[in-house]
């Protein structure tokens, strides 16, 4: 089973919060944020690593105690629990922590417009079809943003992150709006979820096989 949490990251604005919460995480993590320069960047580091300390709770684990390694093509893993597959993503107030075991991703990111240019440049000839057959600006701007998610969320699932093209595989919605990939990566089969429980935003999930994902994303206070 996959489960996916979210959290609103604005009460990290608090400082006295925002060092309280940082205790509770590991040196790596802690490094991570640490390194950051923007205060709302950190923030939402800081968010993404309490999702992961809420997630390992499933486990009878705490992230302040896990040590972690870096894969071949840059994403951490657990060191000691390499079964546990994470993935992690914040955009504008939000962050949001996928957990499971196998190969997964996840990708959040806030609707905005005028970014068609970036989908000219970067998508499939299907996925253009499909974001071109809808009849209004505002609609083709949210379709976009729900492919790129997906997109992103497979090339983390992958492991190779932005390594791999994109245009090596494309994303289709088929009629009853279940989201589909195409690829000719590694000849296995990635499912894919949407999530919507979030306005103004497009979140995505994906793993690797016919995995169990959560129907609804569950929300953490982080205060």
């Amino acid at each position: 089973m996959f489960y996916t949490y979210y959290a609103d990251v604005r009460c990290l604005a608090n400082r006295a919060l925002f060092q309280e919460k940082c205790k509770l995480l590991s040196p790596y993590r802690q490094q991570k944020i640490a390194l950051l320069k923007h205060e709302k960047d950190k923030n939402r580091s800081l968010a993404a690593g309490l999702l992961l300390d809420h997630a390992l709770g499933i486990y009878g684990l705490q992230e302040k105690s896990e040590e972690y390694e870096i894969g071949e093509w840059g994403k951490p893993v657990l060191k000691y629990h390499p079964q546990i597959s994470f993935s992690l993503s914040h955009s504008g107030d939000y962050a949001i922590c996928t957990i499971g075991e196998g190969p997964l991703g996840n990708d959040i990111e806030r609707v905005k417009e005028g970014r068609l240019a970036v989908a000219d440049h970067f998508f499939a000839k299907e996925e253009l079809t499909w974001l071109y057959e809808a009849k209004e600006d505002a609609q083709r701007n949210l379709r976009m943003f729900r492919l790129w998610t997906m997109k992103e969320s497979f090339l983390k699932a992958t492991g190779r992150g932005m390594s791999l093209s994109l245009k090596d595989f494309s994303i289709y919605v088929e009629a009853s709006g279940r989201p589909r990939v195409r690829h000719t990566f590694d000849g296995k089969y990635y499912s894919m979820r949407e999530y919507r429980e979030i306005e103004g935003y497009c979140t995505a999930v994906c793993c690797q096989g016919k995995g169990d994902m959560a129907y609804s994303m569950m929300p953490v206070e982080l205060y």
